[in-house]
């Protein structure tokens, strides 16, 4: 059992609640091991970058909020953070840099507004993403925000749901435009229509299983399923306690719900979702979305007469306090208050009249919040970054805009482009799914660690998902401007996209390496492997990285027990290898962790036979 699920065992992750008082009178050093991750249940993240300070992430059901909400979390983040929050691709806000101390105020101030931080981490139903402009845009089937929040009522504070084996994404749209990247959802709901009993009716095709971290992206499997939109959420409940029940515990890397319809397939799946309903289930109807793709920046009619919604570019998603100040004005002078967030971390205004869409373009924030941006920064993505994720390996954010920006300078107008970073396997910033993808990564150059990426090209979700491809592996992040402009202005990403959809398409390549087909005893010559690199092979169906060290070759099971880093990834150091996740230390003899005694790798012998060695378990 991991140790994640050992603290599950010991007591429910929203029991924390009772503890914070205490906390926030004796102060952070107090919180044991088990409750720093309990906090995350309730929405509140132990950040080891920043040891005492703390960062908070709110829950948005559809990125809506109001005016008032946004004032409130900017005089927040002014007064208790650093004065900025950062918006999350799944429609979120989250708030940085306070202290333990800090929390029961802030959750006050959260709920007088009708905010709650509840189960925004861990393994819980994260934010329920649907389209930003549900209920505006004359592009959807219907609103289906109401069922979002329907949704999201069931779950919220309900301990039936608190105990996932890992986290969980849904998004539940009706928009025709793909602004929600559905197939990279463990459930996904989008727009579909179907005869029943002679009339149309108008629902959601159900799909399941999508990811991004844990291995890569993975698109999501369609269920052969229909359900209306009073029916969704029950089904969706349904999906959900099927992955608590029967959903893999032992390893963390392999306990998303992608693995159990891989375990199981989607026939056994569904027929197990049907045996719950208790009812036979409709058969998928038409796919109402269009190939096209929005990310709802600019000046749009809404379907309402009079209006429009102003969708504006939050460069890699950061905004100050001063900034939500103003736009909350702005909502308030130029709308009806609302406000809307999108996962592609940007604003949205809505319900501004005909005659004040003019006036509302020259406001001065709008020279910083663009409603016209450059296609370079609008389709700019980052996620979190080094500087306040454990998890990443180089700071995306500060990269992101620094590359952006010299990207501009070297060409101008240029075609649209969808640019996301991620800084870690994990896939935060949706990297799989963009034009250009950039995931994170340490390499060595002349004996310095530097911050690298890998680049890969041409990813989409949508009506027709296809896994990108890697193009580029160990990009100096210093060098990336100069190296992808090139592709950024020339790249004809669509027949790209056109020529991997001929692909069979399969199992995700494009996080985890190639791994050779190997026999039960595989064989490898040294003269394969360069000094200090690794190759990866499979004994046993278990994945073992071989490297080779002053001329032996060592072999160690290659997911790196602290997080799943693949170590073959990583470097070797006075005869350790270095995981490139969290820079944690195995000793490729012994398999002993430096770092953390209580973590260990297993050793794989190696047996001569002439020039070859046979591997053996």
């Amino acid at each position: 059992m991991n140790k994640i699920e050992e603290y599950k065992k010991e007591k429910d992750g929203l029991d924390v609640l009772h503890d914070i008082p205490r906390y926030a009178a004796e102060g952070w050093q107090t919180i044991t091991e088990g409750d720093k991750e309990r906090l995350k249940w309730t929405g509140v993240f132990f950040r080891r970058q920043t040891p005492g300070n703390f960062m908070m992430r709110v829950r948005m059901a559809n990125g809506m909020i109001t005016a008032t909400q946004l004032r409130t979390l900017a005089e927040i983040s002014r007064e208790f953070g650093k004065g900025f929050a950062d918006i999350t691709t799944r429609q979120q806000l989250q708030l940085r840099w306070f202290t333990i101390h800090d929390v029961p105020e802030i959750w006050e101030r959260l709920k007088s507004v009708g905010l709650i931080t509840l189960q925004t981490g861990m393994d819980n139903i994260r934010g329920v993403i649907g389209c930003p402009a549900a209920g505006l845009t004359p592009n959807e089937l219907f609103d289906a925000s109401p069922v979002v929040k329907e949704f999201t009522q069931l779950f919220v504070g309900n301990r039936e749901y608190t105990n996932l084996p890992r986290k969980f994404n849904v998004t539940i749209t009706a928009c025709k435009e793909a602004c929600t990247h559905a197939e990279a959802q463990d459930i996904a709901l989008t727009p579909a229509t179907k005869e029943i009993n002679g009339e149309e009716v108008k629902g959601f095709n159900v799909a399941v299983g999508g990811k991004m971290g844990s291995g890569g992206f993975r698109i999501a499997s369609p269920l052969d399923l229909f359900v209306t939109p009073d029916e969704a959420a029950a089904v969706c409940s349904h999906i959900v306690f099927i992955f608590r029940d029967h959903g893999a515990r032992e390893l963390r890397t392999k306990a998303r719900l992608a693995f159990l319809i891989e375990s199981w397939g989607v026939a056994k799946f569904r027929s197990e979702l049907e045996r719950r309903v208790d009812r036979p289930l409709a058969s998928a109807g038409k796919d109402q979305r269009a190939p096209k793709h929005t990310d709802h920046v600019g000046v749009f009619r809404q379907k309402q007469t009079g209006l429009n919604y102003v969708g504006l570019v939050v460069p890699v998603g950061r905004v100050t306090s001063e900034q939500m100040l103003q736009v909350a004005e702005l909502a308030e002078n130029y709308g009806n208050g609302q406000l809307r967030l999108t996962v592609g971390q940007n604003l949205i205004i809505p319900n501004v009249p005909d005659a004040k869409v003019g006036e509302l373009t020259t406001e001065p924030v709008l020279q910083e919040l663009r409603y016209d941006p450059s296609e370079v920064m609008r389709g700019l993505v980052s996620c979190t970054g080094m500087d306040y994720c454990h998890f990443a390996l180089i700071e995306t954010k500060g990269w992101a805009l620094k590359t952006a920006r010299a990207l501009e300078t070297k060409l101008g107008k240029t075609q649209p482009l969808r640019m996301h970073w991620s800084g870690c396997p994990a896939g935060c910033g949706n990297h799989a799914v963009a034009d250009i993808g950039l995931l994170g990564k340490n390499i060595k150059v002349k004996g310095e660690v530097v911050e690298a990426v890998d680049v890969f090209a041409g990813g989409a979700a949508g009506c027709e998902p296809n896994f990108p491809v890697k193009i580029m592996e160990d990009v100096p992040c210093e060098d990336l401007s100069d190296v992808i402009a090139g592709l950024a202005k020339h790249g004809a990403f669509k027949a790209m996209r056109q020529q991997l959809r001929k692909i069979p398409q399969v199992l995700p390549n494009n996080v985890m390496p190639a791994v050779e087909s190997s026999p039960a005893r595989p064989m490898i010559r040294s003269q394969e492997i360069a000094e200090g690199c690794a190759k990866l092979l499979r004994v046993k169906g278990e994945e073992m990285a071989v490297f080779k060290s002053n001329g032996q070759l060592y072999g160690i099971q290659n997911i790196c027990p602290h997080e799943g880093g693949l170590l073959c990834n990583g470097w070797i150091e006075g005869g350790e290898v270095v995981c490139p996740l969290h820079g944690y230390k195995f000793d490729l003899k012994a398999g002993a962790c430096s770092t953390d005694p209580k973590l260990r790798v297993k050793v794989f012998k190696l047996v001569a036979q002439g020039d070859q060695f046979s591997l053996e378990g």
